[in-house]
């Protein structure tokens, strides 16, 4: 899953001596501190965000040094013209007496970048000092979305992002780092200091979700049916074989399972008849003395 995270600028300036041997690592030439302009920018955090959606502390550290040499854009346009910067450090860190919303310990991986001092970056540096160009967002991939509730994926259990579930809301936990591929300075960031918005495009993400949101209601109408016609099974056993179900055995087992629900409630008949010779028979009887 494609992730984009917004992200806040810092100016610095002029690197210190350790910060110029960082940089010189990605340089092709030896650069001198003068020739380079660093400032410093929250890349993620592990708090939740309009999405309902946040990074665990481990996929922080993950992500902290597949982020180094990592080039910045503009808009998440990706092409070799619009690279104006790469971060050269990164850090997850801690900000004491901070709490996420969920009353978590704040945390969020923090990335220093570098540009040259260029006529043809002059007008960036400008806008960083100036704090006009302060927001950026991040786009990296994640292994799993898992379900902060439960601890299941998310497109296989139950649950709903944004929605509460005995007193705990439920959000997307950001599992397993797998690839940081850009930074972008935007015009407006589409969510809060550590908002989420889907760099693989919002039409795309739409259709998972709601193809996400599909499956989960198969699963929880297999799960009611089931339920019924085979009692014993459980509940949660019920939940567990349908979570590893795809559309197609879904939809037979619903199928199979709405037929035999049928059946049980079926309204029943007051008189039944086994053939002409027991109806005759009783017929008969009746008038027997």
């Amino acid at each position: 899953m494609e992730i984009c995270k917004d992200a806040v600028v810092k100016a610095i300036g002029t690197p210190e001596p350790e910060e110029l041997a960082l940089i010189n690592a990605l340089a092709r030439r030896e650069l001198e501190a003068n020739e380079v302009y660093t400032f410093a920018l929250r890349l993620c955090d592990n708090d939740i965000d309009r999405d309902f959606e946040r990074f665990d502390d481990q996929t922080l550290d993950q992500l902290a040094p597949m982020f180094v040499g990592v080039a910045g854009v503009f808009d998440h346009q990706w092409s070799a013209r619009g690279q104006t910067a790469r971060i050269y450090r990164t850090e997850a860190v801690g900000e004491e007496g901070t709490l996420t919303a969920d009353g978590r310990p704040y945390r969020c991986l923090k990335g220093w970048a570098y540009l040259m001092r260029t006529e043809e970056n002059a007008a960036l540096i400008a806008e960083i000092d100036g704090g006009i160009k302060r927001e950026v967002s991040v786009g990296c991939a994640v292994e799993r979305v898992m379900c902060s509730v439960c601890g299941q994926e998310l497109d296989q259990c139950p649950h709903e992002k944004g929605e509460e579930y005995g007193g705990q809301l439920c959000c997307g936990v950001l599992t397993g780092a797998s690839d940081a591929y850009e930074w972008s300075f935007v015009a407006v960031p589409a969510q809060r200091k550590a908002g989420v918005i889907k760099s693989a495009g919002r039409r795309l993400e739409d259709e998972a979700r709601l193809g996400r949101k599909y499956l989960k209601s198969l699963r929880a109408e297999l799960v009611r049916l089931a339920g019924i016609a085979e009692p014993e099974a459980g509940h949660a056993l019920l939940e567990k074989v349908a979570g590893k179900l795809d559309e197609e055995e879904l939809l037979g087992l619903i199928k199979l399972y709405r037929g035999k629900t049928e059946k049980l409630f079926a309204p029943g008949v007051q008189l039944s008849y086994e053939g002409d010779e027991t109806v005759k028979e009783i017929a008969d009887g009746a008038f027997l003395i």
